[in-house]
């Protein structure tokens, strides 16, 4: 073979490289260097462009069809969904504006929500509802194991860090999803606290919440946990991430009924007010009475009050819904081939029991698993039992529960 002679060409983009080895396109010459920039660049144009399709799938999401899903899993509630219904098409429909419109300067108000009612309401539920609906990523933490920064307890980037986990570290994905934060009401203010120390799981972290659920860039631990100098950390905006917060809120009716001057029981001429029948708004002076800075309370332009669950509630959350527990049993006994078959009145008496625990519908698990525990025992044991009958008789009976 006659030896080739190499011609050494300069890159074209960078004019510094002098490279022998060449990729030519119409005549262009381009490093390496210069190749592995232009393939970077490439995949970011493609992750935003694959970003755009996926907030454009919310569009097709309007107010009504949105609560027409939610109900297919919650029961009850009826203001409540509107409320969300409106809050999350609001504001995926402002970030699609932005996304197809980046020259005009569009601010997102970001319609951050706050649920309270008491245990087994549906609050946590509620919100994984809307991220299956819509197909977005949901991360669920919990108000109680933060402190503020530089405190023994988790810091408020965990929160993010949980987030970018559910999304596999996919950073764009994770600027517009959704973060929900149980038991917010632990994060009030210690009024009784005549400690000179710091409030650091309380007003604190209120503070630390600040900037991260406003909007703001956060720089997260890769590996989650509590924040270190020599620790690599990932960059997050957190101004198109919704957050919704919940919260039982013991102690907040009594603010509620001061305010209303209905805890006043004193005179000749008072009449005694059943306070079950009242029906009332929660401002956000309460909230502030209950242990809440403004500054924080002031970024939940939506607050929604979720009654206590009925015994007509329990009967339809445990048929009604896709994701019904009766369904679920039924499933599990027809895989050990027996028929489950529930009467309404047993079903009657399965609510009326839970109603009487007095945690919400947390406790339907609880009441079918004790009338049906003896029968799961023998799962296994080949027996000849092909159908069981679910009525007043079996729960009584057969289990020996109090009428």
């Amino acid at each position: 073979m006659k030896n080739i002679k190499r011609t050494l060409f300069l890159c074209e983009y960078c004019k510094n490289n002098k490279i022998n080895k060449f990729l030519i396109h119409k005549k262009i010459y381009i490093c390496n260097m210069c190749l592995l920039e232009l393939d970077k660049t490439h995949k970011q144009y493609q992750t935003i462009t694959n970003n755009k399709n996926y907030i454009k799938k919310t569009k097709k999401y309007i107010p009504k069809k949105i609560k027409k899903n939610i109900d297919k899993y919650v029961i009850g509630h009826n203001n409540t969904k509107k409320k969300l219904s409106v809050a999350i098409y609001n504001h995926y429909q402002i970030i699609n504006e932005i996304l197809q419109n980046k020259k005009k300067k569009i601010n997102n108000i970001k319609s951050n929500i706050l649920l309270i009612g008491p245990t087994g309401s549906g609050k946590t539920l509620l919100a994984k509802t809307i991220s299956k609906i819509l197909d977005i990523p949901l991360a669920i933490a919990d108000a109680t194991t933060l402190t503020q920064a530089g405190y023994v307890g988790d810091d408020v980037e965990s929160i993010l860090s949980r987030l970018l986990q559910k999304c596999k570290y996919n950073i764009e994905k994770a600027e517009y999803g959704i973060i929900y934060i149980d038991e917010i009401d632990k994060i009030s203010k210690k009024h009784h606290n005549i400690s000179i120390t710091r409030d650091v799981a309380g007003e604190g972290v209120q503070q630390a919440l600040l900037k991260i659920i406003e909007g703001t860039i956060s720089s997260v631990p890769i590996e989650g946990g509590r924040k270190h100098p020599l620790q690599k950390c990932i960059s997050l905006n957190t101004e198109n991430i919704l957050f919704i917060c919940g919260g039982t809120f013991n102690g907040l009716k009594n603010i509620i009924y001061n305010r209303l001057n209905i805890n006043n029981n004193i005179g000749f001429n008072h009449k005694l007010i059943k306070k079950k029948n009242i029906k009332y708004n929660i401002e956000y002076q309460d909230l502030i009475n209950y242990g809440f800075i403004p500054e924080f309370i002031g970024r939940f332009p939506i607050i929604s009050k979720l009654n206590k669950l009925k015994i007509k509630h329990l009967k339809k959350i445990l048929t009604k819904p896709k994701n019904s527990i009766i369904k679920y049993y039924k499933w599990l006994f027809k895989l050990n081939n027996i028929n489950l078959i529930f009467k309404d009145e047993g079903i009657n008496e399965i609510a009326k029991i839970a109603i009487k625990k007095n945690t919400g519908a947390r406790s339907i698990k609880n009441v079918i698993e004790n009338i049906l525990f003896n029968n799961m025992y023998n799962f296994g044991n080949n027996l000849n039992t092909k159908e069981i009958i679910i009525d007043k008789n079996f729960i009584y009976n057969k289990n020996k529960l109090k009428n």
